[in-house]
Parts: C-alpha cells; sequence; structure tokens
C-alpha cells in the first residue's frame, strides 16, 4: 500500500527542515550598552570591596588592586590614544563642511555664550551652596594636610599655551623612579588639546581659502576620521570592562575613609553637580522646546562613561557620537562644537568646584570675602575655564581662582584627599554640558534633527547600526524611525 503521508510543506512550499532557523538573540536587557554600564558599576564596586579588604596600600597594593588598576589605567589610555587624531581630523572635516551650514560664524558664537551662560549658573550654585552650607567651617582637616599643588594655573600661561609647540601640539615628558640598580626613566607623549584646536582650526581654515586644490587634502582626512571612528567603535564597546576596574581601583584604592573630616564639602559638591543635571539642565531643554526623557536618554551613555573615566576628553568620542546619533545634531556642527566643548566647558569643573571650593579655603584661614570677590570668582570661572584645557583641570582652575582672589594655593592641599571621589560627579557634568549645549544651540537654529532627537531609543550600544546597513541617521532622514513614546 502506498502510503499518502506527506511531508508537511510551509506556505512558500519549501521544506522546513531546509529552512534556515532564525538566529536567536539575546535579550535586549542583556545587551543594553547602558545596563552593561550599570553592571560593570555595581561589580566594581563588589570587587574594590573585595580588594580593599586584601589589605595594600597605595604605594604596595595587593594583587587585586593592581589588576583593576592596570585594566582602568589602560581602557583611559586607549581613549586618550585617539583623542588627537579625532580632534584633528573632526575640526578640519567639521570647518570643511560648515560651509553647508549656514551662519557657521553665528553657531560658534551662540556655542561661546551658552557655554558662558551654563558656566555663570553653575557658579552661582556653588558660592550660594558655600555661603549657605558653610563647609569650610564644618570640617575635622587639620593645617598639617596644607601642600602647594603641583600645576598653578595663570592666565599669562593660558594665553602662551595657546601658541602650538610643534605642528602636532605634542610634548614628552620623562620621569624617574627608583635608585641605583633599581633606577628607571619612562618616558610619556603628552598633548595639549587646545593647541591641537588652534592647529586643526588654521589647517581647516586655509583648505577652504585653497579651494578645489585642497579636495584630496579633505577627502583624505574625512576618510582617516571615518576609520578612527570605527577604531572607537571597538574601544567603546569595552565600556563595560573599563567601568568596572575603573570602580574597582577607586573603592579599593580610597574607600571611604577621606570623607570622614572633609564630608560636609563632599556632600555640598555632589548637591551642587545633581542640582545643575537634574534641575537646571532640565529647565534649559524644557524652555527650548525639547523632551528632557529624550535629551537624557540620548546623552546618558556618555554621562556613564565620564562618571567612571574622569577624563572629558577621554570621553569626547562618545559624547560626540551620541550628540549625532542620539540627539541629532548635524554631524559638521557635533564635530566642531563637541570638540571645543572638551576643553572649554566644563560646568563641574571649572565653575561650581573652584567657587565652592574656594569659598571652603576662605572658610577655612577665617578670610572674608567681599562682593567684589565673589564676582571675581563668576569672572573667573565663566571666561577663565579655557585654562584648563590640556592640563589637571580642577586642580589648574582652583589654583587660577585662589591667585586671583589672593587666598592660600597651599589650601588646595586640604581637598586633595577627596578629589578622585568628587571628579568622577565633576566630570559627568562637564560631558552632560557638552552634549547639552550642541542641542540647545542646533535647536535654536533649526538644524536639530527633531525625528532623531525623539526617536524612539534602541538600547544598544551607541556605535550601533541598524540591521539594513544604514546609520540610524540615514533612517532618520528617510523618516524610517519610531517616535518616542510620549
Amino acid at each position: 500500500m502506498t502510503s499518502t503521508t506527506q511531508t508537511a510543506k510551509n506556505p512558500a512550499g519549501d521544506d522546513p527542515a531546509n529552512t534556515p532557523k532564525p538566529k536567536r538573540r539575546a535579550p535586549r536587557w542583556l545587551t543594553s550598552f547602558g545596563n552593561q554600564i550599570i553592571a560593570g558599576l555595581v561589580l566594581g564596586v563588589v570587587i574594590g570591596l573585595i580588594a580593599r579588604s586584601m589589605g595594600g596600600t597605595q604605594l604596595d597594593p595587593n594583587w587585586l588592586t593592581a589588576t583593576v588598576t592596570t585594566i582602568g589605567n589602560s581602557y583611559v589610555s586607549l581613549l586618550t590614544a585617539a583623542v588627537v587624531p579625532l580632534v584633528f581630523t573632526a575640526i578640519v572635516s567639521s570647518i570643511a563642511n560648515l560651509r553647508q551650514v549656514s551662519n557657521a560664524a553665528r553657531l560658534a558664537v551662540q556655542t561661546l555664550i551658552w557655554f558662558a551662560i551654563t558656566a555663570f549658573i553653575a557658579v552661582l550654585i556653588g558660592i550660594a551652596l558655600g555661603l549657605i552650607v558653610q563647609p569650610g567651617a564644618h570640617t575635622g582637616v587639620s593645617k598639617s594636610s596644607e601642600a602647594l599643588p603641583q600645576h598653578v594655573g595663570s592666565w599669562w600661561a593660558f594665553l602662551i599655551g595657546l601658541i602650538p609647540s610643534n605642528v602636532f601640539g605634542l610634548g614628552a615628558q620623562s620621569q624617574v623612579t627608583g635608585t641605583g640598580a633599581d633606577l628607571a626613566v619612562t618616558t610619556g607623549v603628552q598633548f595639549n588639546v587646545l593647541q591641537v584646536l588652534v592647529i586643526s582650526a588654521a589647517i581647516g581654515i586655509a583648505a577652504l581659502f585653497v579651494g578645489k586644490k585642497a579636495e584630496p587634502f579633505l577627502s583624505l582626512t574625512s576618510s582617516v576620521l571615518a576609520i578612527i571612528q570605527k577604531v572607537l567603535w571597538w574601544i567603546i564597546r569595552l565600556a563595560p570592562l573599563g567601568t568596572l576596574a575603573l570602580i574597582a581601583k577607586a573603592v579599593a584604592t580610597y574607600g571611604w575613609d577621606a570623607l570622614g573630616s572633609l564630608g560636609v564639602f563632599v556632600i555640598s559638591i555632589y548637591v551642587g553637580l545633581v542640582i545643575i543635571l537634574f534641575v537646571v539642565y532640565p529647565i534649559i531643554v524644557r524652555t527650548n522646546g525639547l523632551s528632557i526623557k529624550q535629551y537624557y536618554s540620548g546623552a546618558w551613555p556618555a554621562i556613564q562613561l565620564g562618571f567612571v573615566s574622569r577624563s572629558s576628553m577621554g570621553t569626547m568620542p562618545l559624547t560626540e557620537r551620541v550628540t549625532e546619533r542620539n540627539l541629532g545634531v548635524p554631524r559638521e556642527y557635533a564635530a566642531f562644537a563637541v570638540p571645543l566643548g572638551a576643553t572649554t566647558k566644563m560646568d563641574g569643573c571649572a565653575a561650581l568646584y573652584p567657587a565652592l571650593a574656594s569659598i571652603f579655603v576662605a572658610q577655612f584661614y577665617g578670610i572674608h570675602l567681599t562682593f567684589g570677590q565673589y564676582l571675581l570668582i563668576i569672572v573667573v570661572a565663566v571666561i577663565g575655564s579655557a585654562a584648563t584645557a590640556g592640563t589637571t583641570g580642577a586642580t589648574v582652575m582652583l589654583t587660577l581662582t585662589l591667585s586671583t582672589l589672593g587666598l592660600p594655593l597651599a589650601g588646595v592641599g586640604l581637598l586633595l584627599a577627596i578629589d578622585p571621589i568628587i571628579d568622577m560627579g565633576r566630570t559627568a557634568i562637564n560631558v552632560a554640558g557638552q552634549a547639552l549645549v550642541p542641542t540647545i544651540v542646533a535647536k535654536r537654529n533649526g538644524i536639530l534633527n527633531l525625528d532623531l532627537y525623539n526617536a524612539k531609543r534602541n538600547g544598544d550600544d551607541p556605535f550601533r547600526d541598524d540591521n539594513d546597513g544604514k546609520s540610524v541617521a540615514d533612517d532618520a532622514e528617510a523618516g524610517e524611525l519610531e517616535p518616542a513614546a510620549a
């Protein structure tokens, strides 16, 4: 008897056994870049506490502390290594592309004005907290903690620093460690980002004047920029691991011991940072007709990385990416504004912190500040943040403020013990502002991609392209993005 049983066919007439099964994808919550960063934070705290319980000192750490320190420092080095080529190619390309953006000069001026506005608000918050909380009068630190800073800011040094020492704005510094047979000389390459900006801007403007003869150079620069951004994609993918190591290092090295005598000051700083991030910035976003939720969901990956890396420059590649990809700022403008902001837009390091710290030092030494000196704090914060470019920003900015006010520079040493703890929050605020200002300026000039800004976030890493091979920006231009829920 012939069997009448037939193999089941799918509607297309294909054999299910030969039909490729769809690939199983990991849950969205597992692949989310933000969730991975949070997981790194939590695991970092746990590992840091374990490392701290194992003993050791900063000079002689245990093996676990040494391991996370090496991994964390290596990750920041990876980010920083890409800064010079990224800034150079991005600035040159952006200046060349600004000819495609109307009112380029107006955009640059408005960017600087908004830098000043937000710095002005931040320094006012710092002064208000200093007068209300009186952190210098509520401290257990003694004068034995005084120490002159290694780097001192000055207006003259800032002006000289604008002049490039070489075509790349690079320098080398050697450090001698050990003695006798253990003598070792370590040489590291340093760069002044402000000088790189000056060089890049000069070359970009010159390329515009040269005209057609500069087209091959501009095409090469654009190609190099695309390659660097791809390499940065690989580096950013390591951010959860870097987060784990950096947080573990901070917990293992500093713990909470240093907060005992300076707890009031630390709390005051973080209260000010929270006010800026969750009160001032949302008001600015909302008054410009933008969604607060969309701003934070778009900028949050960079804010998180800034918090753990403690480096605005190291975070700059991701800040620029989320500003373009998530917040809808045109690439031609973002590539100019974000690198500029990473050197001169520091509401945490250059506005709130030096204002509050200066008042702390004055109160500690029993020095009464006059109304004119408070005005000087505001002036230095608003126009002096560029003096921190390419240096240890917060310390240099504080010394610049103290010297302008005539306060003891030795007061800087009183705060060094807790500087790494508060530097995480300061840097997060810096990065948030560096993404905010280009977004606001673009919106006010009608060049912000609102479809991209209001698009539903896919929850993946900020460098992800869609499955169709097109970038999210391409999909936004084609009107293929799903709008976010109200």
